[in-house]
């Protein structure tokens, strides 16, 4: 029986009841990316997804984008048109927390199932390539005589640049309520706005203004991350004497009200494409650091970063 015919005679089995839809769940993968195309959670889902096809762990691999709200948006949609559904997948992270945290949305992120974290990557803060500015202390030095005049730029309300922006003004001894911050709904809108000089100072994932920075059209000051990252000369912001450090995780999650049995066929499928050289491949141009966890212990990981964001960002006079 040729393959075309044999998935339309399965699709037809479960269409009739005659064969449970978890049989082929992996076959046609539909990807939830709660941000606009260009940004961080649309480069891993897009990756994941090529990972999942390139080995023959799913047959296609949909894409759905909805931005807005640090997640929330597209989190609603997942939740609300994805119930019980074992094909469907959606892309978070440590931004979507804070979001959840700012903007107290009515769908929350517990109605889902998870299944893996991924990755994890620290942020980088740049400078447009005309700013008077040359370095982190020219920007500080401004945000202390003027905090509203220092203009960040970065992802959602409660993102990670955005904490770390209110981290780096509670250190430095400037108000974190009164800094000057622009949420952008993904991360193309942001370095749209560093490229065009309309932010003094942009915050992101490395790997999302890696391509700039090595291009010489934005000139990267900091990394949050405790060491300097491997190949990059940034100076991270400790040895700049600011003790700011902050990690960006990415996961995925599953749909509402699937059975343990689907969701450890979802987990062994992404755990089997972090394997694959497709997504060796783009961990490596990104500069994403393998951070592997499933269920419960991922669960459970998610429940401690709620815990320890809230307080980071109450502690900030963030909420």
């Amino acid at each position: 029986m040729r393959r075309d015919t044999f998935l339309k005679s399965l699709a037809a089995l479960a269409a009739t009841g005659a064969m449970p839809l978890s049989a082929w769940a992996a076959t046609n993968v539909k990807m939830m990316i709660p941000a606009n195309p260009g940004g961080g959670w649309d480069t891993t889902g897009r990756a994941l997804g090529k990972a999942l096809t390139d080995a023959k762990l799913a047959d296609t691999v949909t894409y759905d984008n909805k931005g807005g709200a640090a997640g929330a948006l597209g989190l609603a949609q997942f939740v609300n048109g994805s119930k019980s559904d074992p094909n469907a997948l959606m892309v978070m992270g440590a931004v979507m927390l804070g979001g959840i945290i700012t903007g107290k949305p009515p769908v929350k992120l517990e109605a889902a199932t998870p299944i893996a974290r991924i990755t994890s990557e620290y942020n980088v803060f740049v400078l447009p390539t005309n700013s008077p500015f040359k370095t982190m202390a020219d920007v500080v030095a401004q945000l202390k005589k003027d905090p509203g005049s220092v203009k960040w730029g970065g992802g959602s309300r409660g993102s990670t640049e955005h904490i770390a922006a209110a981290m780096i003004a509670q250190k430095v001894g400037v108000d974190p309520s009164k800094i000057n911050y622009v949420a952008f709904r993904g991360g193309g809108e942001a370095t749209a706005a560093v490229l065009g000089g309309n932010v003094t100072i942009g915050g992101s994932g490395y790997s999302e203004f890696a391509e700039y920075i090595g291009a010489g059209k934005m000139k990267a000051v900091a990394v949050t991350s405790a060491t300097r990252l491997a190949g990059s000369d940034v100076p991270t912001l400790k040895e700049q004497g600011i003790d700011v450090e902050l990690g960006n995780w990415r996961g995925v999650y599953g749909a509402p009200g699937i059975t343990p049995d689907q969701r450890k066929k979802l987990i062994d499928m992404v755990v089997a494409a972090l394997k694959t050289p497709s997504w060796l491949e783009a961990a490596k141009k990104n500069d994403w650091t393998p951070a592997v966890l499933t269920g419960d212990a991922f669960g459970k990981f998610v429940d401690d970063e709620f815990a320890s964001l809230r307080a980071t960002m109450t502690k900030s006079g963030m909420i």
